[in-house]
């Protein structure tokens, strides 16, 4: 099999002293020293774990797209009601969708859009970036905006915190990795597009951005949150490239006009058959996983890509064929679970559950399919992520997994179990797999969303609404609230509170008054 080769790696050559790249850019870009991050990765499960606090008093609650590198954490409690506490205005934000016609304007936040969570010396912020341009700092107790930080064009994803313990520098300690839309000035010829960047936590200032380049593919956005393993960035690309490359706001180059991050390795996620078949769709919007030594990352090119972080080549490839966007979220057995949208196959979309301990063409554990349906641009299959519950779930509750469809439905299965003698057929229109039994459907409207599940409560968002569930271990399920607001985002569950944000303009405050 031939696996994508590196792109290039970025010379050093215009690698500048520390002191002389201070007298440069010091107005705008207060540097630290090199360090060292906290994160460390598990062989079970693909967790990744943060030191619990440093000596600032700051501790991260939520450092990435649903919880971090095994991608199905979702927070400590859901509230039992969805009373609105208080909202946070996001405004609006022009972009450019098509080209050659206008510009369109976009409210509040959307895909993926989840908060991230910190902790400071007891009082607890989350940040977030909107459809006006914008990233804030917000503090959770009432909604007050810390500061803001303007981006090129409309910020789509999650972004990923990142801690430095040996930062000399306070605000170089703490760092928001987040990506936007190309920019409003720029187009795919444009030379530099800086749709990626790191931003102060502390003072909500720039240190480096990253330049997405021009590839095959039709976009140089970025919406994929970044998993950091020890003090290394692997991030998925809209251009269809799988970045490696160093953090550091020490370790950084002067190049093509930017103070950019020290690239590594870059790996193409798509080959000369998928341009052929997609055209430029070889889109990367999803947030890698972190599984044992391997990073597992789906691309809008079809395929389902892993990444050994000791050989450092990509060495595991499972193709579907079909775009996708979702991220694969790692189970207790050490499975991933991807969702595929309905688009290049005969059959329909779904979610597959693969083993990739396994050969990509034996690694099928089962498929879900749910039904084709146009909405939008979309033609069925699932866009968001699935959420699994093993990680706060009750003594005695069954692994299950949950995920929302463009068919209108929000879907619950058993996720160790198969319906017996039942076969479905698969993304190829031809394939037979198990299937899992589905224990709750509920028609809750198109969505794009990824579910939540913390302990016995879910909270499903979608064009139609927000939906609190309860559920016990006999997997009935019990409507417990409802609010009639559309979202596109993920929400975030934090003591008692739910934050999730709307395409009406506003983060919401959920919970109980």
């Amino acid at each position: 099999m031939n696996y994508p080769k590196p792109e290039r790696k970025i010379m050093r050559q215009f690698r500048l002293p520390l002191a002389i790249l201070l007298s440069l850019v010091f107005a705008l870009l207060p540097f630290a020293t090199h360090h060292r991050n906290a994160f460390l990765y598990s062989a079970s499960a693909g967790a990744v774990h943060l030191h619990s606090m440093d000596h600032s008093g700051i501790k991260i609650i939520n450092s990435s797209f649903l919880g971090g590198g095994a991608r199905n954490y979702y927070g400590d409690s859901l509230p039992d009601k969805l009373d609105v506490l208080y909202t946070v205005p996001l405004g609006t934000g022009e972009t450019f969708v098509k080209k050659g016609e206008g510009p369109e304007l976009w409210s509040g936040a959307g895909w993926t859009g989840q908060p991230l969570v910190i902790e400071e010396n007891g009082e607890a912020y989350l940040t977030i970036g909107a459809y006006d341009h914008q990233l804030r700092k917000i503090r959770m107790r009432d909604g007050a905006v810390i500061w803001k930080y303007m981006y090129d064009d409309v910020i789509k994803g999650t972004g990923t915190l990142w801690h430095d313990p040996s930062a000399s520098c306070p605000e170089m300690e703490y760092l928001v990795l987040q990506g936007s839309r190309l920019g409003n000035e720029n187009s795919l010829s444009s030379a530099v597009v800086p749709s990626f960047r790191a931003v102060s936590l502390q003072s909500g200032k720039a240190v480096w951005k990253y330049n997405s380049h021009h590839t095959d593919s039709y976009s140089r956005d970025v919406d994929g949150s970044a998993l950091i393993v020890n003090d290394t960035v692997f991030l998925g690309l809209e251009n269809g490239i799988f970045a490696v490359f160093d953090p550091s706001p020490e370790n950084t180059c002067l190049s093509e006009g930017l103070i950019q991050p020290i690239v590594s390795r870059e790996y193409r996620l798509y080959d000369k058959k998928d341009i052929i078949k997609h055209g430029g769709n070889l889109v990367t919007e999803s947030s890698p996983c972190l599984l044992n030594h391997h990073i597992y990352i789906s691309s809008g090119s079809g395929h389902i890509y892993g990444y050994d972080l000791q050989k450092k080549k990509l060495d595991w490839d499972f193709v579907v064929g079909s775009d996708i966007d979702g991220s694969p979220v790692v189970t207790a057995d050490s499975c991933i679970l991807v969702a595929i949208e309905k688009q290049y196959i005969d059959g329909r979309g779904g979610v597959l559950k693969l083993n990739p301990r396994k050969a990509p063409k034996n690694s099928v554990v089962w498929f879900f399919p749910t039904e084709d349906a146009e909405f939008g641009d979309w033609l069925g299959g699932i866009i968001g992520s699935t959420a699994v519950n093993h990680r706060t779930k009750p003594a005695g509750y069954p692994d299950i997994a949950a995920f929302t469809a463009i068919d209108g439905y929000f879907y619950v299965v058993l996720q160790n179990a198969l319906v017996r003698n039942k076969t479905v057929v698969g993304t190829d229109g031809i394939t037979r797999y198990p299937t899992p039994p589905c224990v709750f459907k509920f028609k809750t409207g198109p969505s794009i969303s990824t579910p939540i599940i913390v302990g016995d409560r879910v909270l499903v968002a979608t064009y139609g609404g927000v939906f609190l569930f309860g559920y016990d271990r006999y997997m009935q399920f019990t409507l417990l609230d409802k609010k009639l607001f559309g979202c596109e985002s993920t929400p975030y569950a934090y003591k008692g509170r739910a934050f999730v944000a709307s395409r009406d303009g506003n983060l919401y405050c959920l919970g109980q008054k």
